[in-house]
């Protein structure tokens, strides 16, 4: 008989996160992910500036921070020097799309054997809920009051794993949600595709997972869940890219 319970790579503490909020989901997604493949004492993560800065008071294996953005370059630090680690970067939309995005795109095209997990909540969670490269064309934000709008400068929503799959040294690119039991199931199979992909030693894989964030969008967690389900997608088509 199955048995669910917590995993042991899944520190017993509560999550800070805000009621609603899909960081909670996916963190005990790599918790399982990390011990079903048995890479518990190898496995390094490298949290980010932003909402999840503080995964290593989660995640019981070894977690490393970096500045602002720069996690992919710390991750490339940490994989050459021990490549017999698995080691991922745990980024949000503004730490990987918008100040991180240059050590995004040279990493991936160096086809570093990285596993990248990306949340995109198409805002900036943590600072204040400022507009973010994924921000969507008409999404109210504290920089966008009356609604992004390309025609004022603001440019158009970032769609990073399009933008990654073009890049040869990518092996893997897929965009997932965590709005349903069973697309987080399908998050879940991603994570694991792209961890085996390190393991195997085939390069760089990205899984980008759409997230509620009901706080900064001023909605309630039912809503946001809708959101993401009738709007983001939309605007994010889910599925392998690469």
């Amino acid at each position: 008989m199955l048995e669910f319970k917590k995993p042991q790579t899944l520190k017993d503490k509560p999550f800070h996160y805000c009621p609603g909020c899909g960081h909670g989901i996916v963190h005990r997604i790599i918790a399982e992910v990390v011990e079903e493949l048995g890479i518990r004492e190898r496995t390094v993560a490298v949290a980010p500036v932003g909402c999840a800065v503080v995964a290593y008071d989660y995640w019981d294996f070894d977690v490393t921070e970096s500045a602002h953005g720069r996690a992919l370059a710390v991750a490339t630090g940490i994989k050459r020097c021990r490549p017999q680690l698995a080691v991922f970067t745990y980024q949000g939309d503004g730490d990987l799309a918008s100040i991180g995005m240059a050590e995004t795109l040279h990493c991936a095209n160096r086809g570093e054997n990285l596993t990248c997990i990306f949340i995109n909540n198409a805002c900036y969670g943590m600072t204040g809920g400022q507009m973010a490269p994924t921000t969507l064309i008409g999404q109210k934000t504290a920089t966008t009051p009356q609604g992004r709008a390309p025609q004022k400068g603001e440019g158009y929503p970032l769609k990073v794993p399009e933008l990654l799959a073009n890049l040869k040294g990518v092996v893997y690119a897929e965009r997932t949600s965590v709005d349903s039991p069973a697309n987080i199931i399908k998050t879940k199979q991603a994570i694991k595709k792209a961890f085996l992909n390190q393991i195997e030693e085939k390069g760089f894989s990205l899984v980008e997972v759409l997230s509620q964030c009901p706080t900064v969008w001023g909605l309630s967690p039912v809503q946001a869940v809708r959101w993401v389900r009738e709007v983001m997608v939309k605007e994010f088509p889910l599925g392998k890219i690469k």
